[in-house]
């Protein structure tokens, strides 16, 4: 039997019949007309091989090879009906999965920690992994599945990615407390850095392809200011740490800057000219919009972004 070719209905007609044992009162169950019942009952012969129901009086006895088939087709329909009914639901306690999210090591050092402990409470049989930003194109690592969910800045949404708003960041500049021209402006950590001060400055600065692009590039050169980058670095937390051990500045997400400076003796300031807030969200494929694992997940994510109140850090900077 060619199962690509079997109309599932006829299963369930199967179902009936051996259930009610009759063309009729299987017809009842299922809403359909005595003639669509045995119709039906003639397409399952003929994809059988095999008659499934013989004629006893009033009744249809099931046939050797009918009575084998039935545990694993009733067993079948049931699983079904509880697929359907459960749809929307997840009980975090049985999941048995993993996901992977890309975003860069700012979620690695600032959010991962804290959603791991999340899910495993909640769903310890739950498998998690963070792949680097620089990974590749994010709608193609979606579309194929190889991540569940990109943690990024993405102004413009590719086609067919859904996406959920998570929070605002604000840039600073991070320095060596040893730094000489900032200590030579006499500028107190949370003050605004003089422009004079900030022009002269050498920058430290994340970029994924060593400097072509990324926010911080880009801000510089829209200041005119290119010139100014003289170390770019794929990940944040290098970025920090080279500031720390030189006379450059990094020019970092404010929430990370905070995190990382008292570790190493770094030192913040506000920028002397409005820099433009990285507007950070959560993007999924939107074949997974609906899928009650995904959409868990997606919760999870959002819960624990609010409960690490992001948008608070990025407030006393944009004020």
């Amino acid at each position: 039997m060619n199962l690509r070719t079997l109309d599932l209905n006829l299963i369930r007609v199967f179902h009936a019949l051996m259930r009610e044992g009759s063309v009729t009162r299987a017809g009842a169950q299922l809403g359909l007309s005595q003639p669509a019942v045995s119709s039906a009952l003639g397409r399952l012969r003929q994809a059988t091989g095999d008659p499934l129901f013989l004629r006893a009086g009033n009744s249809m006895v099931p046939t050797a090879q009918a009575q084998r088939l039935a545990p694993a087709v009733a067993e079948a329909l049931a699983a079904l009906e509880r697929a359907f009914e459960e749809n929307g639901h997840v009980d975090p306690t049985k999941l048995r999965c993993s996901f992977t999210l890309m975003g860069a090591d700012f979620f690695s050092l600032l959010f991962m920690p804290e959603f791991s402990a999340s899910v495993t409470r909640l769903a310890p049989q739950v498998r998690l992994r963070l792949l680097d930003a620089a990974r590749g194109d994010i709608a193609g690592l979606l579309q194929t599945r190889e991540i569940d969910v990109a943690l990024e800045h993405l102004p413009d949404l590719p086609a067919r990615v859904c996406s959920a708003p998570l929070f605002r960041s604000a840039f600073v500049i991070a320095a060596s407390a040893r730094n000489s021209q900032i200590a030579e402006a006499g500028v107190k950590p949370r003050a605004v850095l003089p422009m004079e001060t900030f022009e002269k400055l050498d920058y430290a600065v994340y970029s994924r392809d060593g400097g072509e692009s990324g926010c911080a590039v880009e801000v510089l050169e829209s200041l005119g200011m290119g010139d100014r980058v003289a170390l770019a670095l794929p990940h944040f937390q290098a970025t920090a740490q080279a500031a720390a051990r030189s006379e450059l500045a990094a020019l970092l997400p404010c929430q990370l800057a905070e995190a990382v400076a008292r570790p190493l003796g770094l030192r913040v300031y506000r920028t002397p000219v409005s820099l433009p807030v990285l507007e950070l969200g959560m993007f999924w494929h939107e074949d997974n919009e609906h899928d009650p694992q995904h959409r868990w997940l997606r919760d999870r994510i959002a819960s624990t972004m609010a409960a690490l109140d992001f948008d608070a850090c990025a407030q006393r900077y944009l004020h």
